[in-house]
Protein backbone atom coordinates (compact mmCIF):
# COMPACT_ATOMS: atom_id res chain seq x y z
CA UNK A 1 0.00 0.00 0.00
CA UNK A 2 1.20 3.59 -0.75
CA UNK A 3 1.13 6.31 1.82
CA UNK A 4 -1.46 9.05 -0.10
CA UNK A 5 -0.18 12.71 1.22
CA UNK A 6 -2.46 14.37 3.06
CA UNK A 7 -3.06 18.10 1.18
CA UNK A 8 -2.72 20.67 3.40
CA UNK A 9 -6.40 22.12 4.44
CA UNK A 10 -7.48 25.45 2.78
CA UNK A 11 -7.78 27.83 5.63
CA UNK A 12 -11.36 28.62 6.18
CA UNK A 13 -11.88 32.14 6.84
CA UNK A 14 -13.50 32.69 10.37
CA UNK A 15 -16.66 34.53 10.13
CA UNK A 16 -16.05 38.15 11.75
CA UNK A 17 -17.38 38.96 15.08
CA UNK A 18 -19.79 41.31 15.52
CA UNK A 19 -18.36 45.08 17.38
CA UNK A 20 -19.60 45.60 20.72
CA UNK A 21 -22.08 48.55 19.63
CA UNK A 22 -23.44 46.23 16.99
CA UNK A 23 -24.55 43.40 19.75
CA UNK A 24 -25.62 46.33 21.71
CA UNK A 25 -28.82 46.80 19.19
CA UNK A 26 -30.22 43.12 19.93
CA UNK A 27 -30.42 43.58 23.77
CA UNK A 28 -33.14 42.76 25.54
CA UNK A 29 -35.33 45.31 27.73
CA UNK A 30 -33.86 43.38 31.53
CA UNK A 31 -30.44 43.12 30.62
CA UNK A 32 -29.40 45.79 33.45
CA UNK A 33 -26.68 46.63 34.64
CA UNK A 34 -24.94 46.01 31.72
CA UNK A 35 -21.02 45.81 31.49
CA UNK A 36 -18.96 48.11 29.57
CA UNK A 37 -16.68 47.11 27.12
CA UNK A 38 -13.62 46.82 29.24
CA UNK A 39 -15.53 44.74 31.79
CA UNK A 40 -17.08 42.54 29.35
CA UNK A 41 -13.15 41.61 27.64
CA UNK A 42 -12.68 40.89 31.37
CA UNK A 43 -15.31 38.99 32.08
CA UNK A 44 -14.53 37.01 29.40
CA UNK A 45 -11.23 36.08 29.88
CA UNK A 46 -12.16 35.39 33.62
CA UNK A 47 -14.25 33.29 32.08
CA UNK A 48 -11.84 31.04 30.14
CA UNK A 49 -9.45 31.05 33.27
CA UNK A 50 -12.02 29.16 35.15
CA UNK A 51 -12.69 26.94 32.49
CA UNK A 52 -9.40 25.56 32.74
CA UNK A 53 -9.85 24.69 36.09
CA UNK A 54 -13.16 23.63 35.73
CA UNK A 55 -14.31 26.02 38.28
CA UNK A 56 -17.53 27.14 36.57
CA UNK A 57 -21.58 26.63 36.71
CA UNK A 58 -23.08 27.06 32.88
CA UNK A 59 -26.39 27.00 32.05
CA UNK A 60 -29.64 28.16 33.79
CA UNK A 61 -30.34 25.20 35.75
CA UNK A 62 -27.21 24.53 37.09
CA UNK A 63 -26.77 28.15 38.28
CA UNK A 64 -30.11 27.97 39.71
CA UNK A 65 -29.28 24.85 41.21
CA UNK A 66 -25.68 26.19 42.83
CA UNK A 67 -26.89 29.59 43.63
CA UNK A 68 -30.21 27.93 46.04
CA UNK A 69 -27.06 25.68 47.22
CA UNK A 70 -25.25 28.94 48.77
CA UNK A 71 -22.57 28.67 46.45
CA UNK A 72 -20.92 32.61 45.41
CA UNK A 73 -19.18 33.45 42.35
CA UNK A 74 -20.31 36.18 39.96
CA UNK A 75 -23.07 34.95 38.29
CA UNK A 76 -22.28 36.73 34.12
CA UNK A 77 -25.84 36.32 31.90
CA UNK A 78 -26.07 37.29 28.10
CA UNK A 79 -28.01 40.08 27.51
CA UNK A 80 -29.32 38.67 24.02
CA UNK A 81 -31.49 35.98 25.25
CA UNK A 82 -35.06 35.39 24.26
CA UNK A 83 -37.31 34.53 25.60
CA UNK A 84 -36.73 36.90 28.43
CA UNK A 85 -38.69 34.69 30.91
CA UNK A 86 -35.86 31.81 30.45
CA UNK A 87 -33.83 33.52 33.04
CA UNK A 88 -35.14 36.47 34.47
CA UNK A 89 -35.52 34.61 37.96
CA UNK A 90 -32.00 34.59 38.33
CA UNK A 91 -30.80 38.27 39.20
CA UNK A 92 -33.96 38.26 41.94
CA UNK A 93 -31.91 35.10 43.45
CA UNK A 94 -28.63 36.60 43.42
CA UNK A 95 -29.79 39.73 45.01
CA UNK A 96 -31.03 37.71 47.85
CA UNK A 97 -27.80 36.31 48.45
CA UNK A 98 -26.04 38.51 48.01
CA UNK A 99 -24.28 37.24 44.61
CA UNK A 100 -22.98 39.97 42.36
CA UNK A 101 -24.19 39.41 38.42
CA UNK A 102 -24.20 41.41 35.20
CA UNK A 103 -25.05 41.06 31.91
CA UNK A 104 -22.55 40.89 28.49
CA UNK A 105 -24.66 41.74 25.12
CA UNK A 106 -23.88 38.10 23.28
CA UNK A 107 -24.55 34.66 24.19
CA UNK A 108 -22.57 32.95 21.54
CA UNK A 109 -19.64 35.06 22.84
CA UNK A 110 -20.41 34.09 26.13
CA UNK A 111 -20.06 30.12 24.60
CA UNK A 112 -17.41 30.53 23.16
CA UNK A 113 -15.40 31.94 26.32
CA UNK A 114 -16.48 29.04 28.45
CA UNK A 115 -14.67 26.55 25.57
CA UNK A 116 -18.40 25.64 23.95
CA UNK A 117 -19.47 25.88 20.20
CA UNK A 118 -22.89 26.54 21.78
CA UNK A 119 -24.11 29.78 23.15
CA UNK A 120 -24.77 29.64 26.80
CA UNK A 121 -26.87 32.15 28.35
CA UNK A 122 -26.15 31.96 32.30
CA UNK A 123 -22.75 31.70 33.88
CA UNK A 124 -20.95 31.31 37.42
CA UNK A 125 -18.07 32.30 37.94
CA UNK A 126 -16.54 30.70 41.33
CA UNK A 127 -13.47 32.02 42.63
CA UNK A 128 -9.89 30.06 42.54
CA UNK A 129 -6.67 30.94 43.55
CA UNK A 130 -5.08 30.50 40.32
CA UNK A 131 -7.23 33.72 38.62
CA UNK A 132 -8.08 35.26 41.97
CA UNK A 133 -6.24 38.59 40.94
CA UNK A 134 -8.80 38.36 37.50
CA UNK A 135 -11.67 37.48 39.62
CA UNK A 136 -10.67 40.05 42.70
CA UNK A 137 -10.38 42.75 39.90
CA UNK A 138 -13.86 41.68 37.87
CA UNK A 139 -15.96 41.48 41.68
CA UNK A 140 -14.94 44.85 42.17
CA UNK A 141 -16.14 46.16 38.68
CA UNK A 142 -19.13 44.37 38.71
CA UNK A 143 -20.44 45.20 41.98
CA UNK A 144 -19.32 49.02 41.24
CA UNK A 145 -22.43 48.62 38.37
CA UNK A 146 -25.53 50.19 39.22
CA UNK A 147 -28.26 47.80 40.01
CA UNK A 148 -31.06 48.43 37.48
CA UNK A 149 -33.98 49.52 40.29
Amino acid sequence: MTKVKKEECEEVPETPSKSYDELLSYLNPVAKPLAGRKLTKKLYKCVKKAIKQKNIRRGVKEVQKFINKGEKGIVVMAGDTLPIEVYCHIPVMCEDRGIPYSYVPSKSDLGAAAGSKRPTCVILIKPHEDYQEAYDECLEDVQALPLPY
